[in-house]
């Protein structure tokens, strides 16, 4: 591993213990401190997806002109100010405002793509990728335990400041990375225009589909675990660090295989979550389901490791982008639908996200390219 990935190994892994302390606790901050319905932290949730949505193409085009290291510590920067803002808000209005400039920090994740891809040396693209999910992950799953503990003894508030102090000594390691040089491309012959790529766009329409089915059962489930299964907040936050722990594990077993198969094998792991939450019972089993919730975060560098044996590498940035807006196109739409279902019937949401999944794992194993070795 070259100086540059330890930095960012070291930073995704602060920062994850520090999200880790109220991310996954949003929806229930929204229900208990301000008293929304499940169905307006739905919308809440879905807003959050749009500001998320809105940054990733313009953050890979960006990476790919003026370079990707300022635009990772700028995203450093905004999410520093915008914990913050969650920290001290008492009222709901800027405590959205919080909420919505962390969702516009999510235009890092195509420059960060792009960086470690070029990093990467001698590693495959799908190992370097899965590496960055691994240690931020690692940090995940340290985050929940200690993020529900203080929320239960000194208020959710609290954990917003704690997790701060944890974000600045991430960005002081960030700061230590070394910019890359521009990746550019023959003027006499320029790489084919992403819109007329017929195999991304294909596999772009693939992976939307996958991401819906794995992501639908998921935005509500914390509420489900408190509100349905009973759960303390201790113990929720024990579930959420198991899933973190299931990330981070996942992403490095599964980055070890060809990354069609890889993807393939998350979906159905996502599956097994679902059924657990369904039909399961007892916080072990309910820490297990989180666990193999894993294949979710680990499904996205298989994905980019495909898509990135489909283009040229001076569009690294902006092809990341794409696949990223998808995604959170996805996660603004998914949380309404999921609101709606859990209003009618808080448990139907877990069946329906299993028929979905198997459908995009058959969808996948038979329409994604199948010479992809990166």
């Amino acid at each position: 591993m070259n100086r540059n990935l330890f930095f960012i190994a070291a930073a995704l892994l602060l920062w994850g213990v520090g999200e880790g302390m109220f991310f996954n606790f949003v929806p229930i901050h929204l229900e208990s401190e301000f008293l929304l319905s499940k169905q307006q932290v739905g919308f809440a949730l879905g807003a959050f997806g749009f500001f998320m949505a809105i940054t990733h193409i313009p953050g890979g085009h960006l990476a790919d002109r003026i370079g990707r290291r300022p635009l990772l510590i700028a995203a450093w920067g905004l999410g520093l100010v915008s914990t913050l803002t969650m920290g001290i808000a008492k009222s709901l209005p800027l405590y959205l405002v919080g909420l919505f400039l962390y969702g516009v920090t999510a235009f890092v994740a195509s420059p960060l793509g792009s960086y470690v891809t070029a990093a990467r040396g001698k590693w495959e693209v799908g190992t370097a990728l899965s590496l960055t999910t691994a240690t931020f992950n690692m940090g995940m799953a340290l985050g929940p335990v200690t993020g529900g503990w203080i929320a239960e003894n000194y208020g959710m508030r609290a954990s917003y400041l704690v997790a701060f102090g944890v974000f600045v000594i991430s960005l002081a390691f960030m700061i230590f990375i070394q910019a890359q040089p521009i990746d550019k491309h023959d003027p006499e012959a320029p790489p084919q225009n992403l819109m007329h790529n017929t195999r991304f766009i294909n596999f772009l329409m693939i992976f939307a589909f996958a991401v819906l089915a794995l992501y639908l059962a998921q935005p509500l489930t914390p509420n489900f675990l408190k509100g349905e299964r009973q759960l303390t907040l201790t113990e929720t936050g024990w579930v959420f660090s198991a899933g973190a722990l299931g990330n981070s594990l996942l992403a490095l077993g599964i980055g070890r295989f060809n990354p069609r198969r890889g993807f393939l094998l998350a979906q159905v792991l996502v599956a097994f979550f679902s059924m657990l939450m369904w039909l399961g019972a007892g916080l072990p089993v309910f820490m297990l389901a989180y666990f193999l919730l894993g294949g979710f975060r680990a499904a996205r560098p298989m994905a980019m490791a495909q898509a990135r044996g489909l283009v040229h590498e001076s569009q690294m940035g902006l092809t990341y982008g794409s696949m990223e807006t998808v995604s959170a196109i996805i996660f603004i739409i998914a949380p309404p639908i999921a609101g709606f279902i859990f209003e009618r019937d808080p448990f139907i949401i877990y069946p329906i996200s299993i028929g979905l999944i198997i459908v995009s794992i058959l969808i996948s194993y038979f329409f994604t390219p199948r010479n992809q070795q990166t």
